[in-house]
């Protein structure tokens, strides 16, 4: 009995020996950890010392129909600008705005800011279907424009748009505000810029929405005013699938849109998906407006861009995981896995805008970007297959 309690102990003991062992081996030999994960190192994104801007110019507002026109103004401000004026058919509207911006006066017309020579540039948030001809008797009056997005609603607007900024040689620029106005979505480019993920191959772009349809303008269910959902939120997308993979072509793939839960808006699309390429990349993009109120947020916006050399994610306005606040990046490659609070990051695109205004550069956005962004969702809007009641 001594001698068998003896050989046991030995035979535990040795296994214990092997098992310690075998947690020094690599984990491809050792079969063992291959699902084990650990916290991702935190990085705080500290906000640059940066010096007053160098430009500045006079810009006015014509249309407050959305409530992007906060976020346009106050880029403008900070990048230098000094607002003077705005128009606006609706009262209502006015009056909040007039409470935000006490400063602005207010025209008694739009023709009275395109007449004035003093106005550099015409920024606008109208409804979308009205964005593209402001846009272009802004150009003729020799100032440049800054609209919300869709900036184009059809493909006979973009035809003239074109045609007038080629003329004019005035700068039309949309602000796709889910890159142009995100800090995670500028930290996303400066890390590729850097090389962190090596050459990104794929985009996947999820742009979920709330609808809440009392709080809504009779507008925003007639495709024929608001563009489409493709045209509409679907343009963001485009944007970032050419920024992110830094492609100077495009085309679709394939798009879809569908109305599945409002009978009651007939022509109304809540849902709609599409695929692109470039020469060098693909994208997926998927947006609805079917956010739930169980979400503290109007949408959890996610992007995914892939690279030969490892992936980044971001989580906009939300991390349902249980981090505080907006702007997460989360950034794997060859070396690391580290996750980005970028809630201080600086979105120098009101600036840039501003800078090109003055010296005639593209800094903010390339023209041909701009279009080319705009083109592709104006395709998949136009060539969309019609899924369930439509």
């Amino acid at each position: 009995m001594e001698s068998n309690r003896r050989k046991f102990l030995r035979q535990s003991l040795s296994s214990l020996a092997g098992l310690g062992a075998a947690s020094m081996l690599p984990y491809d030999l050792s079969g063992q950890g291959l699902h084990a994960t650990s916290m991702p190192e935190e990085v705080i994104v500290r906000p640059e010392k940066r010096s007053k801007p160098k430009e500045s110019i006079r810009f006015a507002v014509i249309g407050i129909n959305h409530g992007h026109i906060y976020g346009m103004v106050d880029a403008l401000l900070t990048g230098g600008g000094t607002m003077v004026a705005v128009y606006a058919k609706e009262p209502d509207l006015l009056k909040g705005f007039t409470r935000r911006y006490p400063d602005a006066k207010v025209a008694a017309s739009e023709a009275e800011i395109l007449e004035d020579k003093s106005i550099q540039l015409v920024a606008s948030a109208g409804i979308p279907v009205e964005r593209a001809p402001l846009g272009i008797r802004v150009m003729k009056a020799g100032k440049d424009y800054m609209s919300d997005k869709p900036g184009i609603v059809t493909f006979k607007q973009f035809k003239e748009v074109k045609k007038v900024q080629k003329e004019t040689n005035r700068i039309y620029s949309i602000m796709y505000s889910e890159r142009l106005g995100n800090r995670a979505s500028v930290q996303a480019g400066e890390l590729i810029k850097a090389g962190a993920i090596g050459k990104v191959v794929q985009t996947v772009g999820l742009g979920p929405h709330r609808m809440r349809p009392k709080t809504r303008p009779d507008w925003f269910f007639d495709p024929n005013k608001a563009g489409g959902i493709l045209c509409d939120i679907g343009s963001h997308q485009c944007d970032q699938f050419l920024f992110y993979t830094n492609s100077q072509e495009g085309s679709v793939n394939f798009s879809q849109i569908a109305n599945f839960n409002n009978a009651q808006y007939p022509a109304y699309q809540d849902f709609g998906d599409m695929s692109v390429r470039s020469p060098h990349a693909t994208g997926y993009i998927r947006i609805d407006w079917f956010t739930p109120e169980g979400l503290a947020t109007w949408g959890d916006g996610r992007t995914f861009i892939l690279g030969t050399e490892g992936y980044i994610e971001m989580r906009k306005y939300i991390d349902i995981a249980g981090r505080q606040g907006e702007n997460h990046l989360f950034l794997v490659n060859q070396q690391e896995t580290k996750y980005f609070d970028c809630s201080q990051v600086y979105m120098p695109y009101g600036e840039q805008l501003v800078s090109d205004v003055v010296n005639r550069t593209e800094t903010a956005m390339t023209q041909a970007h701009c279009f080319l962004a705009t083109e592709l969702a104006l395709t998949a809007q136009k060539r969309a297959v019609k899924v369930g009641r439509m």
